[in-house]
């Protein structure tokens, strides 16, 4: 098993971090956030996982009764939300075998491809360079700051504008900016990069505005190297029975994008490189409920799994409350 960071709140609202290895936890004496942990081990030119293995054992933790409890939170956040940026890419996963088959198919009896078509084949040429140099950029998208980050069991809200909201299964992976502007990779967690996908259909130019949603974490940060095929399960649960399930694919096995490439192309920025920022970057998947025509509704709850993490990311589906077509008007000064 690999080894997990969970950031933990106790009722009376004390926080602390616990390490898991495997099925044992435990929290880490003197820590009370992941990025505590992350700033001691880029000061002292060491690991996350040597720097949460130094630390004193505190008491033993029942991951599962936990995270029933509702007293785990995003396995990584900033004490400042702005500083925190919520980002993703997506046409970056192969799919199927068939869908591949067909998406070329039909790319080669088109008499005109789209650009999600180009942009896809474009990365499936491009996306993993041999030579280890810079590959093809990827689609590329923001989502907001850390005050759309949602933790495990907390509600993924739709505005009262949205005209969907759906789940996308993903892995995310979780950086910190170092004092000399270097991205460290912290590791991953299983995520629901949530979004409108009737907006996005109605014309591709709207996906900015789709994405401009929520988005959820599992609880877990999976620390080191990620496994490079994670097999899992998405589904939607409404009125406690499961309305819609269907596996996914992820890890670099299942994409067309180096994990390096895609991280090239999202921190080339100097704007992204700013000191002590966290970065939230969702990598995209193949798997979706919307593809089988599933409409969501208030209620639902979203469920994803996959091993090695060994607890979902759930959550259910709200909606704020407000008049849609009501003018929001900007005061002059």
């Amino acid at each position: 098993m690999s080894l997990r960071l969970l950031q933990h709140r106790a009722d009376d609202g004390t926080r602390s971090v616990v390490l898991a290895d495997g099925n044992a936890a435990h929290v880490l004496e003197g820590v009370t956030r992941t990025t505590d942990l992350a700033r001691r081990a880029i000061a002292a030119g060491s690991t996350l996982a040597q720097e949460a293995k130094a630390c004193p054992v505190g008491a033993p933790v029942d991951l599962a009764a936990e995270f029933d409890a509702g007293r785990f939170l995003a396995p990584i956040d900033h004490e400042d939300p702005a500083h925190l940026a919520l980002t993703g890419t997506g046409l970056t996963h192969l799919g199927s075998a068939e869908g591949r088959d067909k998406m070329h198919r039909e790319a080669a009896a088109a008499a005109h491809q789209t650009d999600s078509m180009r942009m896809f084949l474009e990365g499936l040429e491009g996306g993993k360079p041999a030579d280890g140099g810079v590959g093809q950029q990827p689609e590329w998208f923001y989502k907001g700051d850390g005050s759309q980050l949602v933790g495990p069991g907390e509600p993924l809200e739709m505005p009262s504008f949205a005209q969907d909201g759906g789940e996308e299964p993903e892995l995310a992976g979780i950086y910190i900016i170092g004092p000399d502007g270097t991205p460290f990779r912290l590791g991953f967690a299983l995520a629901n990069e949530f979004s409108d996908h009737v907006t996005e259909r109605h014309n591709y130019l709207w996906l900015a505005h789709s994405k401009l949603r929520r988005a959820a974490l599992g609880p877990e940060l999976l620390i080191g190297e990620a496994p490079t095929d994670i097999r899992g399960t998405s589904r939607i649960l409404r009125d406690g029975a499961v309305l819609w399930e269907r596996p996914f694919l992820t890890g670099e096995d299942n994409m067309s994008h180096s994990l390096a490439n895609l991280e090239h192309h999202h921190f080339k920025y100097e704007l992204f490189r700013r000191p002590g920022d966290v970065h939230v970057h969702f990598f995209g998947t193949a798997t979706l409920s919307f593809s089988d025509t599933v409409r969501t509704q208030v209620g639902d709850v979203f469920e994803i799994e996959a091993a090695p993490f060994t607890l979902p990311c759930r959550n259910p589906l709200t909606q704020t409350a407000g008049d849609a077509s009501a003018l929001l008007t900007v005061q002059v000064l």
